[in-house]
């Protein structure tokens, strides 16, 4: 492999200047699209029985507000420093520090490509049944598991360059535009949103718990904003595209989860869901998201592939097809289970993480190139474990309190005051060693 061709693809090394090219319509097509998907309707669905809609939309708006702040806020670590995610906390943690967080970025990436694998087979079967019956050959749920799979893997393999501006910006993002809009109408077309807007919940859910599963959406894609990110053109382009681009569609699908439960799916069953989706617009809409919950595979299949990537020397592109297949393996052999828990843990580790990684790039370093310390920061990781300690102490005991922001500020601050009072901020990198 070329020296040029290992700066542009190697996840270890800035990407070289003339492959920043996403501006901040590229970027909002792409966080736009991964904050629409099956997945983001069914959390808001978990919202719902317990919230109500006028609740359960605040909850939405309020923690989703925040979460796109710190996602943009991290994504520009990517555009400053050319860096992949995972290699960008080698700054912050140290050589060996970066290595846990990498690892755990990978499994939950596994786990995350495997979860959308399995919502997509599972919605596409049931549809499928409905249509031709159970028995047809077009209800197997091996066969849309192997179909999607190879889909998402296609595109990973393509990567990000490739499919946010030959396919996203090109069209993409206007079939999901016109998808959301049609579902929207549908809903104030046959629901009484009025009378749904003044029913209180049942309580069954607090609303910090409801704000905590909101914040996690855009807060799950923290450990890998930047591999995208990085290809951006400039910082200011790269915030405004990836807020905007997730808060609108994130607030809307979830929000439209809520609203498509309370008034077609009372039960708040993921099935009944479906089917009151798949009423609108002859199940056009329901199929375009269903389709764009590949892309949310795609990212992290990709992702997952760059962590592995720091580690081997292999081509990203080819990783990725391995990733894909593990996810697609994983997916064919496990049920659905439950993912609000999923959500909750991945919150307790990355949350106080980027707690520590904004504060050490914008505070301490002040968005400057610095030398990677070849071992461990002992302050950063000494706040982001205190961070995951805070987040499961709250959780278990205070959950009415909630966990995510009160562990991220936490970390952030623990580690602001630890390297000031044992004075190790990182070295700033001479100006002739940087890329």
């Amino acid at each position: 492999m070329s020296s040029t061709k290992l700066t542009q693809y190697s996840p270890d090394l800035p990407v070289a200047h003339e492959r920043r090219v996403l501006g901040a319509r590229d970027l909002f097509s792409l966080w736009f699209s991964l904050g629409v998907g099956l997945m983001v309707l069914q959390t808001g669905a978990l919202l719902a029985p317990g919230l109500g809609l006028a609740h359960g939309v605040l909850a939405i708006v309020l923690g989703t507000l925040v979460g796109v702040l710190l996602l943009a806020g991290a994504a520009v670590i990517g555009a400053d420093t050319g860096l992949s995610a995972m290699a960008s906390l080698k700054t912050s943690l140290g050589r060996h520090g970066a290595a846990l967080p990498a690892l755990l970025n990978l499994l939950q990436l596994v786990g995350w490509g495997a979860f959308e694998l399995i919502v997509m087979r599972d919605a596409a079967s049931l549809l499928a049944a409905t249509r031709w019956g159970e028995g047809s050959a077009w209800a197997s749920p091996l066969a849309w598991t192997v179909a999607f799979g190879v889909l998402a893997t296609l595109l990973a393999v393509s990567g990000p360059l490739t499919f946010v501006r030959r396919v996203l910006r090109k069209w993409g993002i206007w079939l999901l535009l016109a998808a959301c809009a049609w579902l929207t109408w549908n809903l104030f077309a046959r629901a009484d949103l009025g009378a749904l807007w003044t029913r209180a919940g049942d309580g069954s859910l607090a609303f910090a718990a409801g704000f905590d599963i909101a914040i996690a959406m855009p807060l799950s894609w923290l450990p890998l904003i930047a591999d995208y990110s990085r290809f951006g053109r400039a910082p200011g382009k790269v915030f405004r595209g990836t807020a905007l681009g997730f808060l609108l569609g994130n607030v809307w699908l979830m929000s439209l989860g809520v609203a498509y439960t309370l008034a077609f799916a009372p039960g708040g069953e993921a099935n009944a869901l479906l089917m009151a989706l798949a009423g609108a617009g002859m199940g056009v809409p329901l199929l375009l998201i269903l389709l764009d919950e590949s892309e949310n595979a795609f990212a992290d299949i990709h992702s997952a592939a760059v962590s592995v990537g720091l580690l081997v020397r292999f081509k990203v592109e080819h990783l990725a097809g391995l990733v894909g297949l593990l996810c697609t393996l994983i997916a064919a052999f496990a049920p659905l289970a439950q993912y609000q828990n999923f959500l909750l843990l991945i919150g307790s580790v990355f949350a106080p993480l980027f707690g520590v990684v904004l504060v050490d790039h914008y505070l301490l370093r002040q968005r400057r190139a610095v030398s990677v310390n070849p071992g461990w920061r002992g302050s950063a990781l000494v706040a982001w474990l205190t961070g995951i300690g805070l987040y499961q102490a709250l959780a278990t005991y205070w959950p009415d309190l909630g966990a995510t922001l009160p562990s991220l500020v936490a970390a952030g601050l623990l580690h602001l005051s630890l390297a000031r009072l044992l004075n190790r901020a990182p070295a700033e990198v001479p100006a002739g060693s940087r890329r």
